[in-house]
């Protein structure tokens, strides 16, 4: 995922409350945007399962 394109998921999912559809392409899950955090520069995500994770720009895209 591109700068642009990571600042833009996290400026909806934390200023639109919109919770953006993201693929992680090392492992194919699909999970949906609950945060982000500048600091780790991750993305935190709510798998399917209901379980949590965070993933870096580099290993996901938007769905």
């Amino acid at each position: 995922m591109k700068e642009s394109t990571h600042v833009d998921v996290c400026q909806r999912t934390e200023h639109k409350d919109e919770r953006v559809k993201l693929k992680n392409k090392k492992t194919g899950e699909i999970g949906l945007t609950f945060g982000c955090t500048t600091e780790g520069g991750t993305i935190q995500v709510e798998l399917p399962d209901g379980t949590m994770d965070s993933w870096t720009p580099d290993e996901c895209e938007e769905v």
